[in-house]
């Protein structure tokens, strides 16, 4: 499978980015809204091992659902290239979805408690702006994974069945060995 055509994206900082880039493997992150105390928790793995990833030759896109102003107050600070898709275009063009299942399922319940606490001590002692009750694009997205190549092929996907179900770091870094070249 591939990404088609290439596709021209821009951050929240205003820089423009291509999909696939020409130079190395992308790591495509499909995450759910600004804020997302789920989310949050599993970006900061990749927060931790920035360095890593960058070794091994990968560029990391991460998408939300949610506007670029949003997005500049609770994504900013991500070393990582952060776009905003608030209609969700590139989550349809990828066949990302929404269900209840999100938040239902059993499995996802320790990571939402583990990342509901944890923002609410960040926003406590003042380190993050408090995440939106009722956020755009809804509560029921999905996470996805892609990794795509310099030749816009598709090398691997993930399609989450709840809110913490992603690629871990480690699966990311095994899939670009296996991928490269």
């Amino acid at each position: 499978m591939s990404v088609g055509e290439a596709i021209e994206l821009t951050t929240i900082d205003g820089i423009g980015i291509a999909l696939p880039a020409p130079d190395r493997l992308t790591h495509v992150q499909f995450r759910r809204f600004a804020g997302c105390p789920v989310c949050d928790l599993h970006l900061q793995s990749f927060v931790r091992r920035r360095v890593e990833i960058e070794q091994a030759g990968l560029r990391e896109v991460v998408l939300f659902h949610s506007s670029a102003a949003d997005l500049r107050v609770h994504a900013s600070d991500l070393p990582f290239l952060v776009v905003a898709d608030p209609d969700q275009r590139l989550y349809a063009r990828f066949g990302v979805e929404a269900g209840t299942r999100a938040l239902s399922d059993p499995r996802v319940w320790p990571h939402i408690l583990r990342g509901v606490l944890r923002s609410l001590r960040l926003v406590i002692i003042g380190r993050q702006a408090m995440p939106p009750i009722v956020p755009e694009g809804g509560s029921f997205g999905l996470p996805a994974d892609f990794l795509i190549g310099t030749d816009g092929i598709l090398l691997a996907c993930n399609y989450g069945e709840h809110a913490y179900d992603q690629w871990s770091v480690d699966d990311v870094l095994e899939l670009a060995a296996k991928n490269r070249g």
